[in-house]
């Protein structure tokens, strides 16, 4: 019997590194779901796991980094999907910088989007859907972009189960 799973491991489709904070605190997590939604206004959606801490920060957020992983990337992008940020300081010894309202960049990460909320959607699945203006993008040129077969196995800080049903 053939599953979702099936049909998209075989699209393969970018991995990005999503960061913000609130109130002081700082998160960030690797994102397999996300697309951009709308050319004019530039919109883009990202979907946050539910279980993942950066979820709860992302609850009390307005602005983000999306961040675009190369194939030079593995190991971050690992970090980032493999460790829960509500055990571990993610940014502890990283290269990073901060912009004025809080959000995380990272150094080794420089093509990414800065985007501020519009909306956020928990159709009660597993993940929630935020949609964002595109602010500011920031690149340095062309580049290929780390996709989940190239990560192999890959654990993350949380399990599906962990999700908080309703904050």
């Amino acid at each position: 019997m053939n599953t979702i799973e099936d049909l998209i491991g075989s699209v393969d489709s970018p991995l990005i590194v999503v960061t913000t904070s609130a109130e002081g605190e700082r998160a960030g997590c690797l994102v397999g779901f996300h697309s951009q939604a709308s050319i004019d206004p530039e919109h883009y959606c990202f979907w946050l796991s539910k279980a993942n801490h950066t979820y709860r920060v992302a609850l009390r957020s307005e602005r983000f980094a999306v961040h675009f992983p190369t194939t030079g990337d593995s190991e971050l992008a690992r970090f980032f999907g493999s460790r829960s940020g509500s055990e571990t300081d993610k940014f502890a010894g990283l290269d990073f910088t901060v912009t004025e309202d809080g959000v995380p960049l990272l150094a080794d990460l420089p093509n990414r989007l800065i985007v501020e909320r519009i909306t956020m959607l928990d159709d009660g699945g597993d993940h929630v859907c935020l949609t964002a203006r595109v602010l500011a993008t920031e690149t340095k040129g062309g580049f290929a972009s780390l996709r989940p077969s190239q990560l192999g196995d890959l654990s993350p800080g949380h399990s599906a189960e962990e999700r908080a049903i309703r904050p």
